[in-house]
């Protein structure tokens, strides 16, 4: 059957125009379709699940991050199971957001922002809340504030405070201002006559839970030395999913997501945020299950594989070397004879250094991919978790674009455990 005809509509179509076909499972996908380019496995049953855990374990409100994965696919499923509003960072989130949800509140938490795209929030999107680190920003909103008419009152602008904590990507390198900063900053908000918020980011994928109850703590200090009202704490995002784990070495499990969370509220209630609004920006952990990328060997050569994705498409993740993605095997039935089969016709798990499809050299995977050394020229990997920022950050680089989309009615994880995993790879104890 044609490829092509397994292609969605464009992303730029609305959500009800798409109508991607079916399958079971990525294994089925891979045998049916016999791909050349990589396909992505969307999961819509499992979004709305995490989608609905998040909302019944956040008791404040829940804006989803639409840069983690701003699909219209994704942003009409995550509207269905009930997010009401969302992150944005731009016109283009801004657009896509109400697309799939025109009544959706939107945040605006990017700090630092082009005059016309305040304008365009204020006056065209009518948002109310945006975040902030810096005085010259409080100037370029109030300016806008002035100009457009609009009562004070209305607007809350979020200090941002910089925050330290244990995550895969940390933050506030980037953004954030010191306490003493934040504190004058509220100061200056208030005395304008807008309301004040407080927001802190501690990070993507978190691995300390302690992180957020240590930011909670600054957070109060900063409120304390302000002495203004605060409407609104916003807890910002970093809540993280699941990947895959060593099992050569392995390491004490992530509290699940009830545990991260109780942790959270007890800070809350022992900083005295009991009584004040929350706000949480999730991603990660709603979005990143409910994909997966199948990709097909191009050439096996040795211990090294070139596969038809890379570090420039789907797997920008893998080549931070922050985040240990599920791999599954999917061998190509037309191949008869393979190496490496014992006279069970049972495969040892091998690492595999993975070079992406572009001409570029560093288009190498930072993780080998541990695999059956079976594997070969011709066959499949599945590749699961990919659902948080793989898609938005893939590229256009040489031509390679990965664009076609199926459905898949089971999790990644259902059945037997992947054949291998992402991992470090090791020469002389020495990681590489």
């Amino acid at each position: 059957m044609s490829q092509s005809r397994f292609a969605i509509a464009p992303s730029s179509a609305p959500p009800a125009a798409i109508a991607a076909p079916r399958f079971a499972s990525g294994r089925e996908a891979a045998l049916e379709l016999r791909p050349d380019q990589p396909v992505y496995c969307f999961r819509p049953h499992v979004l709305a699940a995490d989608a609905r855990a998040f909302l019944d374990a956040f008791p404040g409100k829940t804006a989803y991050a639409v840069k983690t994965n701003g699909e219209p696919m994704v942003l009409d499923v995550l509207a269905r199971a009930g997010i009401s509003a969302f992150d944005v960072a731009s016109p283009a989130e801004f657009a896509a957001a109400r697309a799939a949800a025109p009544g959706a509140e939107l945040l605006y938490m990017h700090p630092v922002k082009a005059q016309s795209d305040i304008r365009l929030a204020l006056e065209h999107y009518r948002i109310r809340s945006t975040a902030l680190d810096h005085e010259d920003e409080v100037a370029k909103i109030v300016r806008i504030v002035r100009a457009l008419d609009l009562d004070p009152e209305d607007l809350t602008l979020f200090v941002r405070i910089a925050s330290k904590g244990d995550a895969a990507y940390e933050l506030s390198k980037k953004f954030g201002a010191a306490p003493g900063h934040a504190a004058e900053l509220l100061q200056r908000i208030h005395g304008i006559g807008i309301t004040c918020g407080l927001c802190f980011h501690v990070g993507s994928q978190v691995e300390d839970p302690d992180t957020y109850a240590r930011a909670v703590a600054v957070a109060a200090e900063v409120r304390a030395a302000a002495g203004v009202p605060i409407v609104a704490l916003d807890v910002g995002g970093g809540f993280p999913a699941t990947y895959a784990h060593n099992p050569r070495r392995p390491a004490p499990p992530m509290p699940p997501l009830a545990d991260i969370i109780s942790g959270l509220m007890g800070a809350v209630e022992r900083h005295g945020f009991a009584g004040t609004p929350l706000v949480a920006e999730p991603g990660r952990v709603i979005v990143a299950r409910s994909f997966s990328v199948i990709v097909r060997v191009l050439l096996k050569k040795g211990q090294r594989l070139y596969i038809n994705d890379g570090v420039w498409s789907s797997l920008s993740d893998s080549w931070t070397g922050k985040i240990l993605l599920p791999v599954r095997h999917i061998p190509d039935p037309a191949r008869r004879r393979r190496p490496g089969r014992g006279a069970s016709g049972s495969s040892r798990i091998e690492p595999f250094r993975i070079y992406g499809a572009t001409c570029d050299s560093v288009d190498v995977l930072s993780r080998p991919f541990y695999l059956p050394e079976s594997v070969d020229t011709g066959d499949w990997i599945e590749i699961g978790h990919i659902g948080a920022y793989s898609l938005s950050l893939r590229t256009r680089f040489n031509g390679f674009y990965p664009d076609t989309f199926v459905e898949v009615e089971t999790p990644f994880e259902a059945g037997d455990a992947p054949e291998g995993f992402a991992e470090p790879e090791r020469r002389g104890g020495v990681e590489e």
